[in-house]
Formats: C-alpha cells, sequence, structure tokens
C-alpha cells in the first residue's frame, strides 16, 4: 500500500462509503504479511517510498510464486533483481502483467505505470560492452522508481574521445552511475567533469589480476574525483535505487 490508497482508504471511512470492519480486513496485513516462509514488507512503501524489491538468486520458484503473490495484491510497481530466465518464464506463466528484462536479469510488474518523480536525468555510463547487464540493472531500478533514464555505452577510458563527445549530455544529467570493471577508472574521470553526485559500480569483469572486480572497487574508492560515492561489486541495483533517492522530487 502506498500513500496515495491509505489516504483513499482513510478517506472512504471518513465518508461512511466503507466501513471500519472492510478497512480493518484490507490493513490486516500491515506492516507485514508472514507466509511461513518470508516476511512480506507491504509498509515499506510508506516508509521509504517504494515497496520492497525481490532478490531472486537462490530462492526457488515456489517461494518466488508466493512471494509476488503477496506484493502484487498491494504493490503497484514490483522489481525482482537476479532472476534466471528459466524461473522467470514459470513466474510469467502464473503472472501475465509481468515483464522479464533478460539484460538486467529482473523482473518487473507496473513498469509502464511507474509514477514521474524525478527532478532530472539520471545517466548511467558504462565503460564496456562486458558490464551492460550490471548497468542495465542500474537503469531498470531507477526507472521502475519513476526516473527518466538515459545510457551511454561502451565509453571507457581506453578510448577516452568516446565519453568527451558525450560532453553536453554529462552537463545535463542530476545523478551519475558510472560502472566499470578492470582497473575502474572511468567514475574517476566522470568525476572530474561534473558538479553533480557520481554512484561508482565496480563490476565483476576483468583478468585475472582484477580478483573478481576488487581491484575495480579498490580503486573507486580510491578516486581522486570529489562527489564520487561506491557501492558494492556487481550491485547496479543499490547504485539505481540511490541515484533514485538523490534524484526524488519531494
Amino acid at each position: 500500500m502506498d500513500p496515495a490508497e491509505l489516504t483513499k482508504l482513510l478517506e472512504e471511512v471518513q465518508s461512511g462509503r466503507l466501513s471500519v470492519a472492510a478497512a480493518q480486513e484490507r490493513l490486516v496485513h500491515l506492516p507485514f504479511e508472514n507466509l511461513g516462509f518470508a516476511h512480506i514488507d507491504h509498509h515499506r512503501h510508506l516508509r521509504q517510498g517504494f515497496p520492497e524489491v525481490v532478490f531472486a538468486a537462490g530462492k526457488s520458484v515456489e517461494h518466488l510464486r508466493g512471494i509476488l503473490t503477496a506484493l502484487s495484491q498491494r504493490a503497484r510497481q514490483i522489481l525482482v533483481t537476479r532472476l534466471e530466465p528459466d524461473k522467470a518464464a514459470q513466474l510469467q506463466a502464473s503472472f501475465g502483467e509481468a515483464v522479464y528484462h533478460p539484460e538486467a536479469q529482473a523482473l518487473t510488474f507496473g513498469l509502464d505505470q511507474a509514477e514521474d518523480r524525478g527532478r532530472g536525468l539520471i545517466l548511467v555510463i558504462s565503460a564496456g560492452t562486458s558490464d551492460l547487464p550490471v548497468a542495465a540493472e542500474a537503469c531498470l531500478t531507477a526507472q521502475i522508481m519513476g526516473n527518466r533514464v538515459e545510457a551511454i555505452n561502451d565509453v571507457g577510458v581506453a578510448g577516452l574521445h568516446r565519453l568527451l563527445a558525450y560532453k553536453e549530455k554529462l552537463q545535463e544529467a542530476a545523478v551519475f552511475v558510472v560502472v566499470a570493471g578492470m582497473e575502474g577508472a572511468l567514475p574517476s574521470v566522470v568525476g572530474g567533469l561534473v558538479q553533480r553526485p557520481v554512484i561508482a559500480v565496480p563490476t565483476s569483469v576483468g583478468y585475472g589480476a582484477s580478483f573478481g572486480g576488487l581491484a575495480a572497487l579498490l580503486g573507486m574508492l580510491n578516486s581522486c574525483a570529489s562527489g564520487v560515492a561506491v557501492v558494492n561489486i556487481d550491485n547496479g541495483f543499490g547504485a539505481g535505487y540511490i541515484a533514485a533517492l538523490i534524484n526524488r522530487r519531494e
């Protein structure tokens, strides 16, 4: 339940169109619903402005189906991350409104109905095409949270002129998400060119000494550019969520 739905419910009770007992029945599962194997946080939207996001890795299709059944009864937008294609196909058979995004490995409900809540543009920049799955997860997260999002792909520091070709777009954006593997240098470059927050996302892309993204993570944490914050390795969701909060229009 979101704030608008709660306000409508209370107004219906006040006007007499809805009985107290009926309202109580609709509110009985706030703030959470116990499914036995999971506690669904229906209060999340009221507290934080967006429903609980489902992390699918390690969950069975049966558990995911139960969680989505509970969420879909009370939330207009739903995001499921790190969902494998075979599980997605089984869930789509149960939920006709669900849309799978294979590049981001995410499932959404109500993406096209997301309310515009952003102050400006969120620009997601990726260093190489190998970083695209993480960048796609960041884009999708920010979009379903009600933001205008654009992407610039394959502009890593090995060919810096590619990034500089987008100078006007860099000046337009309100928040940046910069995704890079290897040595993770791209967020520092972007941070040195703009006056907006830069959220750096290290990816596990790279040869042996990249240590599964650890080299990129440490490089980003040691950035010499001001205004650069760093999320965990491959955490496109976390970066997109933070960018959406920064960009939120109150």
